[in-house]
């Protein structure tokens, strides 16, 4: 099992609509998660997936590459999606490995 972690420093005043969206978007993903800076770093939004392996990583960026809504993703929300890139500065991806 693993974990894909998306780190983003958000624009001044994005953070929290950042958060929304993703949460809107990806509202049917059991194994998805969003966080918000507490202590550390200003506007900082995490977005967290588990995935089985990397095939099934790599099958979920190829269906996210298309441009189309997933099953179960609100349409609206989606095309939303499509101006996430205006909101952050930078950003950065880790996976880990989770021992069981």
């Amino acid at each position: 099992m693993l974990v894909v972690r998306e780190t983003f420093t958000a624009n001044p005043g994005q953070a929290s609509k950042m958060a929304k969206l993703f949460r809107k978007v990806f509202a049917d993903k059991k194994t998805f998660r969003v966080m918000t800076d507490l202590i550390g770093s200003y506007n900082t939004v995490i977005m967290e997936m588990q995935v089985k392996d990397l095939a099934e990583f790599e099958r979920v960026m190829k269906e996210y590459a298309t441009g189309k809504p997933g099953p179960g993703m609100d349409p609206n929300a989606f095309k939303e999606m499509s101006k996430y890139t205006e909101m952050y500065q930078t950003g950065r991806r880790e996976v880990f490995q989770i021992v069981e």
